[in-house]
């Protein structure tokens, strides 16, 4: 593995516990989150309701993380009441055009990585819809926008977390069993490709490489076996096989309890990943509440049943391990 740079290791530090994990919150969603608020409410969502309800999810929850992840069109209010935890800011346009095929991904308008880190991140993080079983010809354009990103964090020497979500190419959709037995082989084949030199990717932000309500003999299971619990462990080792690179896991919208035994599932399998990245499994539920109830009612939900919510992830996170480790390094400050 290359050594880190002064920049990139200043960065991975800002964003990690003192134990070398990456326990952050993301509040970076923007078109989702609007929709939700709006519908909850009965009416519309406005970008002052984007601003309110990221200061409130930062303020309360950074307390219990080692950095958060913002958005810089709503997020930046946010970044001041950070209470001194690592920053990371996303550079992608919510959602893709659901009108070309392949989820192309776009870069913000008036942001590049210079004006992010100005902003004030200590990491840039990217969202990217891949799948390998897409058109050579699609990913081909994923790959190539992916190199100019990983070229840009590498001039400005700050580190880049790359997030890939898989997707259904047939149109039967990722909630179908016949997604959830190819979704090992989605997951692995991202880490697998993205994991490679050439795209500079410092951490990878992974999607777990099962679907929980398919795998028997867990809480999660809702009675439909893609998988028994002794594959679904064996896919976690694998798609950790197949790259060298730090990983973390992100939450992809489940509930707490799903995203906490998920997290029991991988150190179980003694799968070495190395921190989260948990946005909705957190806080998705206080969105009907600030939706009708406002701001103050959203802050006591937060205050109560959000850090609840964080503090079972960060229960669950003694299962990770140190992202040094990766780097040969038994500790933070061997790294220098």
């Amino acid at each position: 593995m290359s050594k880190l740079t002064p920049g990139k290791l200043a960065g991975l530090k800002a964003v990690s516990n003192g134990h070398g994990v990456i326990a952050a919150a993301a509040m970076d969603q923007r078109g989702s989150l609007q929709k939700s608020i709006a519908k909850d409410r009965g009416g519309e969502a406005t970008g002052q309701d984007l601003e309110e309800f990221k200061i409130q999810v930062t303020e309360v929850l950074t307390r219990y993380a080692s950095a958060i992840l913002l958005d810089p069109e709503y997020g930046l209010p946010a970044a001041k009441k950070r209470n001194g935890k690592g920053l990371l800011l996303a550079y992608e346009k919510t959602g893709y055009d659901a009108n070309t095929a392949g989820r192309l991904p776009d870069l913000l308008d008036v942001w590049s990585v210079r004006r992010l880190k100005e902003a004030g991140a200590d990491c840039i993080k990217i969202l990217l819809y891949y799948t390998p079983f897409e058109k050579s010809s699609i990913n081909d354009l994923k790959q190539a926008w992916i190199e100019r990103i990983g070229d840009e964090c590498l001039a400005h020497d700050i580190p880049f977390f790359l997030e890939f979500v898989g997707y259904d190419v047939s149109g039967v959709g990722e909630k179908s069993l016949a997604y959830a037995k190819l979704k090992p082989s989605v997951v692995s084949g991202c880490m697998a490709e993205f994991g490679k030199a050439r795209y500079n990717v410092d951490v990878l932000k992974v999607e777990v490489p099962i679907e929980m309500t398919h795998v028997a003999g867990t809480r999660a299971f809702k009675g439909e076996q893609a998988y028994t619990r002794a594959e679904a462990l064996q896919h976690f080792r694998d798609a950790e096989s197949t790259t060298h690179k730090p990983f973390i896991y992100l939450s992809a919208g489940v509930t707490n309890p799903i995203f906490i035994e998920t997290l029991e599932l991988a150190g179980e399998s003694g799968t070495k990943f190395n921190g989260v990245l948990c946005g909705r499994a957190t806080w998705y539920d206080g969105i009907e509440i600030y939706a009708k109830k406002g701001s103050e009612a959203f802050r006591e939900w937060l205050e109560t049943t959000g850090v609840e919510n964080i503090q079972n992830v960060n229960m669950a996170l003694q299962a990770a391990s140190p992202w040094y480790l990766k780097y040969g390094a038994s500790s933070l400050a061997e790294l220098g």
